[in-house]
């Protein structure tokens, strides 16, 4: 019924909501249903883990590299929801008597991203019953919020658009794809990628209203502050990847080398960049449209705070 509407700002709003309608999920009925994982298994695809550089691991090694990272996986989106929640609420006010189908759009992105952190502590429940003791996961949701909620709005939903986008392409390029994934793994994250679909369309069109009440200073310090929450994304994943390398070395089951343990850290880190900062910006339409914002200048700035993390 919807498809001659024409394309405008506020009918993509209405068609994010038919699709939260559409995609409507519980988390015991239609996704957890009472199953557990297995030690097993393999959380995380080849693909995102890249595993390919650790050829010295056996295979259960390897399988035990893919929970860690796996748990790691959904333990940083239980984080980001943290603040994307807060940032959706805070735009939700800029449409409280404005357009009613956009306020809508973002209450139900805002009830959903609840539904997603509940989803993910039960999922980290799980997998700490089927795992090794000794896991951390180190950053605190709300102390992360707070740094990331003081940065401009413009900075915080360009944020949320890369990693809203990058949900899409992990699901479909890797965790769908890979037959030998947990079921129940595989379960959570296309119950996930069904809402973060809709979502990423919202940031998109939140971005886009942003931007147009800027100037020129104003945007160029949100420049910035995108620039410092990359970096500070990046933080995490140096101390994160450096304690998961450490609970793998810690539960292989038998000594490595110092060259093979510092492969090992390695890997985890590159993995870590890999899922969580370029796998978005090379791999979606992030950069396009921050192309379509920013000057050519601006653009360089944050192509060059990239390149200093390869």
């Amino acid at each position: 019924m919807t498809a001659n509407i024409p394309d405008t700002v506020h009918t993509r709003y209405a068609r994010a909501i038919l699709a939260s309608r559409r995609a409507r999920w519980d988390i015991d009925q239609d996704v957890l249903r009472a199953r557990e994982f297995s030690r097993d298994e393999k959380f995380l695809p080849d693909g995102l883990s890249l595993i390919g550089e650790l050829d010295f691991l056996r295979a259960g090694e390897q399988i035990l590299v893919s929970q860690i990272q796996g748990r790691t996986y959904a333990n940083v989106f239980g984080l980001v929801e943290r603040f994307v929640n807060a940032k959706v609420l805070d735009l939700a006010r800029d449409h409280e008597l404005g357009d009613q189908v956009a306020l809508e759009a973002l209450i139900r992105f805002s009830d959903e991203e609840l539904k997603h952190q509940e989803l993910f502590r039960r999922v980290e429940a799980l997998a700490e019953q089927a795992m090794p003791d000794g896991y951390r996961f180190l950053p605190e949701p709300n102390a992360v919020a707070r740094v990331v909620l003081e940065k401009s709005a413009w900075a915080v939903v360009g944020l949320v658009f890369l990693i809203e986008l990058f949900t899409q392409v992990h699901y479909k390029q890797s965790i769908e794809a890979d037959p030998k994934l947990s079921e129940l793994y595989r379960d959570v994250f296309r119950a996930h990628w069904m809402e973060e679909a809709q979502h990423a369309v919202i940031d998109e069109l939140e971005w886009l209203r942003l931007d147009g009440e800027l100037d020129d200073a104003a945007r160029d310090r949100a420049v910035t502050d995108l620039i410092g929450l990359v970096g500070a994304v990046d933080g995490i994943l140096k101390t994160q990847s450096g304690a998961d390398a450490a609970y793998f070395l810690a539960n292989a089951g038998r000594p490595f080398t110092a060259s093979e343990q510092e492969r090992v850290r390695a890997a985890f880190l590159r993995a870590y960049r890999y899922q969580y900062i370029f796998s978005g910006v090379r791999e979606t339409r992030f950069p396009e449209v921050l192309a379509s914002l920013v000057t050519k200048a601006q653009l360089s700035r944050v192509v060059a705070a990239l390149d200093s993390l390869a």
